[in-house]
């Protein structure tokens, strides 16, 4: 089992433990509505904390941006409105300029997990005031770019508005595209008048959705999803310092691990809807992808350190990289 630094329990020094409840009930919520495909990792993480901590840990899911906005989500935990929050790492760069980092690689968990990296993470939220318990991790949703008109090369993507999440506005900046930051509930209504004339998003559920509007979609992706489970400091607090290291050992080394790898199946049967649905794929060659790669990291990782200092952004970007 990796070590735990003792770093990762900064956080538990910000607050007194002389009160333990008998059970911690923890509200929280999710970047996206319940059925949303993105939500299956988390629910199996809350059914799976229920069981395993009966007794002594109860969270109760209430649901996802109908209960708090999601770019509010993190500050909401913050400041106590909620107790838990499953996120985008790009939703609150506001808060924790760092945490866009998540999607900054190219690695899978397990070669990130064997850095300091979650560990180094758990000390920049703690100087925010949030809990960074981990992560849930899905490094097979990369973000692919989707158009509503043909496109034969990144070129064309020039002047062209593209919904994006934080995180991706410095690569469409530096493809020469004008980003439009929104959340995933406001794509559709935005393509649909024409607000927009693209978004990037990761690989599931396009298909159905955006048939008629979606003509190209550019393969392949870029970047890792990652998702922040991030807990109230005073929630944390009414747990002991076992049952703080219990949790946080079973997300980071045993939950996580089982979540990284379990797509890929669904991803095949995306693309072959994709494909049903219309959208032209634009598969880019070899010389092509190995250019937007380099970009996209280049572009995020320069806006990282213009935000959170040049020595910072150095030494999580050498955790992160290949």
């Amino acid at each position: 089992m990796k070590h735990f630094l003792k770093s990762a329990f900064i956080a538990a020094s910000l607050v007194a433990t002389s009160s333990i409840a008998d059970i911690v009930k923890i509200d929280a919520v999710s970047l996206a509505p319940k059925p949303v495909y993105i939500n299956k990792p988390f629910k199996a993480f809350v059914e799976e904390v229920n069981t395993k901590f009966a007794g002594q840990i109860e969270i109760n899911w209430r649901g996802g941006p109908e209960i708090m906005p999601p770019f509010k989500q993190a500050e909401g935990v913050r400041n106590g409105s909620v107790d838990m929050t499953y996120t985008s790492p790009s939703y609150y760069q506001g808060l924790v300029p760092t945490s866009g980092t998540m999607n900054l690689s190219f690695k899978n968990y397990e070669q990130i997990a064997a850095t300091d990296y979650h560990e180094r993470m758990t000390e920049l939220h703690a100087e925010k005031d949030l809990i960074f318990l981990g992560e849930i991790p899905a490094t097979e949703l990369n973000f692919m770019i989707y158009m509503r008109e043909d496109v034969s090369s990144l070129e064309d993507l020039k002047g062209k508005r593209i919904r994006v999440f934080p995180t991706l506005l410095p690569l469409v900046k530096a493809l020469g595209a004008e980003p439009i930051v929104m959340a995933m509930g406001d794509i559709f209504t935005a393509m649909e008048r024409g607000t927009i004339d693209g978004y990037m998003q990761g690989p599931l559920a396009q298909a159905k959705q955006f048939e008629g509007l979606v003509k190209t979609v550019i393969f392949p992706g870029v970047y890792r999803a990652g998702f922040p489970v991030l807990i109230n400091k005073d929630t944390w607090g009414m747990m002991s310092a076992d049952l703080q290291q219990e949790l946080t050992t079973f997300l980071r080394e045993d939950f996580a691990p089982r979540q990284d790898y379990i797509w890929g199946d669904d991803i095949a049967v995306n693309v072959e809807l994709m494909k049903g649905a219309g959208f032209n794929i634009l598969q880019l060659t070899d010389s092509e992808v190995a250019r937007y790669e380099q970009m996209a990291m280049d572009a995020a990782w320069a806006v990282t350190a213009d935000n959170a200092g040049a020595d910072v952004a150095a030494e999580l970007r050498s955790m992160l990289d290949k």
